[in-house]
């Protein structure tokens, strides 16, 4: 069976997507905890030789809990001067209170919904729930807020639905606000406060959770140096003192003390957005109030740095409860420093009991540990220390062995905790091999069809030979002993062990039939190779100083990926390729104008009627003989001859200005750029004003082959775009002095969405109507023009105002390219592909993207919106982040669209598309599995996985456009290859 090259790349692509999901549900298993299982009984008060009466938990520390939970409060914030000067009633807590101040550390991923759990649970969460955030499951772990309902507690929610949807029947009385819509940082809040006062007049709870939002919702959509920021914490200042007020008039008349504590679920970059493992990411503000705890006069405790997962274990033990099971926390010593000893030790004891059980279940060789060894010591002499308190000796000897034992527990806590926290990475090693041989074997697919893919035909054999099933047969049945053998071996519950037959089985097919494909190709590859050696022809091929750099560019940025110093400065690696494509490509526009053929040099000046001369379906670059032009620029005239030796130059200077526009990655990522200087408040007319050039020059790249109706939509849309920007107050008019009066923008941002999908239909509908009605190139081409011009408009409305020159240079540079480069040098359809390539991974990064999670901008995801709706918010999420490489593979099939053999063309463009995002994402996964144990896996491996698997996602759909549209092109190129 006989397939073209598109066809087969498209559905190789789609195969391998299939092998990465895969890949990804064995590197990122779910947890499997569950809380149905009753906490093991408490472990009885160590003594020697005499019996002890500490056989149950202690009764609770504090009588009412309240947490005040602020979404993205870093700890600068609170313990910094932003603190100081906007939040004075914390900052006396703080300094001069009945408190307690820590710096906690959030483990990455650092956005909401892991954080919750780490709270409550005090586990370390997956990074998959990276990607489960978006719709959090019920919580089935072990937590403190299970616990506390199990053991009668009356708890009480307000804020962020996360928590709602975690806990679906726990809360006596919730009210949730969802967490997602960041355009609104005003009502979010106040849905939370509005319920204040009539609680906390009420007596009839024990565990009150407030979730405020704001504060992180301002720094999606302007930074923490926002003025707004400030503001958000005046107001959260006195918030916390009214229940702060409120709980200590209450202790008058309680039994027990209250506790209050303040904390953050995860920081705030300096760009605002939040999810990876920088410093301001992972350092949240954590504070314990309560008139239970002392301090001596003019005493100063700088704030503690603890993790995050320690507060699950105090908040268990102060409210009476067990320790959550998998909590790899310590409990936070200072909270119970004013109580007796025995208590001390016996909290301590608890802690380490649980923590040495964890360790038990986690790893074989537990004895070993120097934290297990460092417990017993403990234990044992906790023992005696209970033996000589027994004996009511009140001795100094029985003080200082108190304080020895709680040393030994406080150092035993600490090396228990560190060796939990290294056992919670549980791969599921069946699923992660058979993803990867998965996504080897169409690489090996790939790379083997390479020639026929490239060849005049464009088109591949697919085998389905007797041979080929014979091997089929086998290979199957092999693979199937080996799942039978492993499924029912293995100690752990796989995930393919666990789908039903017929799942598991097409998998294996799936995977057999891959490996006789590769096999056939091989086999014909070598069975070609010998015919040629017998039979040698002459080559019109050699290879070229852009072959060389193509190759080489691939195969540097695929080792590249083995360290996490590169992949942290990946940004590096594209801008030095790009620049380096420049100037080969200035070396090789030099060199057709001033060489000839035989090297010698030439007068370089030609005819400028001959670029006049040329018909309008050969004005382009042709990729079969019949109408292939010289690679020379004999055909451009005198002034297009000087732009085309420019352009290289140009696009350089667009680059290198770019690259100062947005400082990301994270070695440079805190220096100032120009993105910081035009984004702040004293710069906001300068701003406009590049907007509003910007804005006109976009228009000027890309009206010029638009329908006439797309032409005034797309003026319209634009226009639109500027007045969205004014109405969120990023942006001035004229006569506009101040910021006063700012709606969400809802209405303008609609306005441009109608005409993104006005010129999107316009567009559509030529494409169709040369396809079916007519065999007219020129309607189908200014159709994708049209397609591409909705894509940009929506582009520039998603993207930030100061990256409105991003888009700006972008579309200069693919118009400098197509026009002076690509068509008159000669370049083939697979050169003209890497280049946009290339481009497309540069100009990511130009709009400030990084392989950290943080840098997603999530508010483009909310344009328009006056709520959260899930699709249309993760789509306009997606697109904003992928805008260069969707805007490049657009372009790409523009350019190529204007070929008389453009199916071909089109078919060749998705085989390298689908090759260049295959040998990366083939690479990287061989590397993951292999560095699984590195110290950076979570913190940099990770968030990078995740982005290959998201780009080749992208991939496999620009694929199947490619397709598409080059089927549509096969009855309209007929005509006009005989034109030409």
């Amino acid at each position: 069976m006989r397939l073209g090259c598109g066809a087969f790349a498209a559905g190789c692509v789609a195969v391998e997507v299939l092998g990465v999901a895969l890949f990804l549900r064995g590197f990122f298993p779910p947890p499997v905890r569950s809380s149905s299982q009753p906490a093991p009984p408490a472990a009885p008060e160590p003594s020697a030789g005499a019996s002890s009466s500490g056989t149950k938990l202690l009764p609770p520390l504090f009588g009412k809990v309240v947490v005040m939970l602020i979404d993205g409060l870093r700890d600068d914030f609170v313990f910094g001067s932003k603190g100081v000067k906007f939040m004075p009633y914390t900052t006396y807590l703080v300094e001069e209170g009945a408190s307690h101040s820590f710096v906690a550390e959030a483990k990455p991923p650092t956005v909401t919904m892991p954080r919750i759990k780490a709270l409550v649970t005090g586990s370390l969460p997956g990074f998959v729930d990276v990607v489960r955030n978006l719709n959090s499951p019920a919580l089935l772990e072990d937590n403190v807020v299970t616990r506390a309902t199990a053991a009668g507690k009356r708890v009480i929610f307000y804020g962020d639905e996360t928590w709602v949807k975690l806990f679906p029947k726990h809360f006596v009385e919730y009210d949730g606000t969802t967490s997602f819509f960041v355009s609104d940082y005003t009502e979010v809040d106040d849905n939370v406060t509005r319920h204040l006062d009539k609680v906390l007049k009420r007596g009839d709870w024990d565990v009150l959770i407030l979730h405020y939002l704001g504060l992180d919702h301002i720094g999606h959509i302007s930074g923490p140096s926002s003025p707004l920021i400030g503001r958000k914490l005046s107001e959260m200042d006195s918030i916390l003192m009214r229940i702060h007020t409120s709980l200590q008039s209450e202790e008058r008349e309680a039994l027990s003390p209250s506790l209050l504590v303040l904390c953050g679920d995860h920081g705030m970059s300096e760009s605002g957005g939040h999810g990876a493992a920088s410093l301001e990411e992972v350092s949240t503000a954590l504070l314990l109030t309560s008139s239970a705890f002392s301090r001596k006069p003019g005493e100063v405790r700088p704030p503690e740095r603890v993790q995050q997962t320690d507060l699950a274990a105090t908040l268990a033990v102060g409210l009476g409860l067990p320790i959550p099971q998998h909590s790899v926390g310590r409990f936070l010593f200072p909270v119970m420093q004013g109580r007796a000893m025995r208590e001390q030790l016996r909290f301590l004891h608890l802690n380490a009991v649980q923590l040495s059980r964890l360790l038990q279940a986690s790893n074989p060789v537990y004895e070993r540990e120097p934290g297990f060894e460092q417990f017993k010591m403990s234990e044992r002499l906790h023992g005696n220390w209970v033996r000589l308190y027994l004996e009511n000796n009140n001795s100094e000897v029985l003080l200082n062995l108190g304080a020895k034992v709680r040393r030994q527990y406080l150092g035993a806590l600490k090396s228990l905790s560190r060796a939990v926290s290294s056992q919670v990475a549980q791969y599921d090693i069946y699923s992660m091999v058979l993803g990867t041989v998965v996504v080897l074997e169409v690489l090996a697919l790939l790379l083997l069809s390479i020639p026929q893919a490239l060849g005049a035909a464009a088109e591949l054999e697919v085998p389905l030979s007797p041979v080929c099933s014979l091997l089929f047969y086998l290979a199957f049945l092999l693979l199937w002993a080996m799942h039978v053998v492993v499924c029912t071996s293995a100690e752990r519950s796989r995930y393919l062990c666990s789908l039903t037959w017929p799942m598991a089985g097409g998998v294996l097919a799936l995977v057999s039939a891959l490996l006789c494909g590769v096999l056939s190709a091989l086999t014909r590859t070598c069975v070609d190779g010998k015919l040629l050696r017998r039979n040698p022809t002459p080559s019109s091929w050699r290879w070229s100083e852009l072959d060389f750099l193509t190759l080489a560019g691939t195969a540097g940025h695929v080792l590249s990926l083995g360290a996490s110093s590169f992949i942290e400065e990946e940004h590096q690696t594209w801008y030095f390729l790009v620049s380096t494509l420049c100037l080969a490509l200035c070396h090789e526009s030099y060199r057709a104008c001033f060489l000839g053929e035989d090297g010698e040099p030439r007068h370089c000046s030609s005819p400028a009627s001959a670029l006049q001369d040329r018909s309008v379906s050969c004005d382009v670059l042709e990729l079969d003989q019949a109408c292939q032009s010289p690679s020379s620029l004999d055909g451009l005239g005198g002034r297009e001859k000087y732009m085309a030796l420019a352009s290289p130059w140009l696009v350089l200077g667009c680059c290198r200005l770019l690259r100062s526009l947005n400082q990301t990655g994270v070695q440079w990522a805190h220096r100032p750029d120009l993105g910081h200087w035009l984004t702040s408040s004293e710069h906001q007319a300068e701003l406009s004003i590049l907007s509003a050039l910007s804005l006109l020059a976009i228009f000027a790249l890309v009206q010029s082959r638009c329908s006439p109706l797309s032409k005034g939509a797309l003026a319209l849309g634009l226009l639109g775009v500027y007045c969205y920007r004014t109405a969120t107050g990023h942006l001035l008019f004229p006569w506009q002095q101040d910021s006063k009066d700012l709606s969400r923008g809802i209405i303008e941002a609609r306005f441009v969405y109608v005409f993104v999908l006005g010129i999107l239909f316009t567009g559509i509908k030529q494409v169709l109507k040369s396809q079916v009605l007519t065999a007219d190139v020129q309607a189908k081409t200014v159709g994708l023009w049209d397609v591409h011009s909705a894509l940009v408009l929506l582009a520039a409305l998603l993207f930030r105002p100061h990256n409105l020159p991003v888009l700006l240079c972008s579309l200069l540079t693919q118009t400098l390219m197509a026009r002076f480069l690509w068509r008159p040098l000669g370049h083939g359809a697979a050169e003209v592909t890497i280049m946009h390539y290339w481009f497309g991974q540069a100009f990511f990064y130009f709009q400030g993207n990084s392989n950290n999670i943080a840098t997603v901008d999530i508010s483009a995801g909310f344009v328009g919106l006056n709520t959260y709706m899930e699709v249309p918010a993760m789509f306009l999420t997606a697109f904003a982040t992928y805008a260069g490489p969707v805007l490049w593979a657009s372009h790409l099939v523009n350019f190529l669209s204007w070929e008389p053999s453009s199916d071909l063309a089109l078919g060749r463009a998705c085989f390298c598309y689908a090759l260049l995002s295959s040998i990366p994402v083939s690479a990287y996964i061989v590397l993951v599995t292999a560095l699984r144990y590195h110290l950076f896996i979570w913190s940099v491996f990770s968030p990078k996985l995740l982005y290959e698997g998201m780009h080749l996602l992208v991939t496999a759909a620009l694929c199947l456009c490619f397709t598409a549209v080059g089927r549509s092109s096969t009855k309209a190129d007929t005509g006009r290859i005989a034109r030409c």
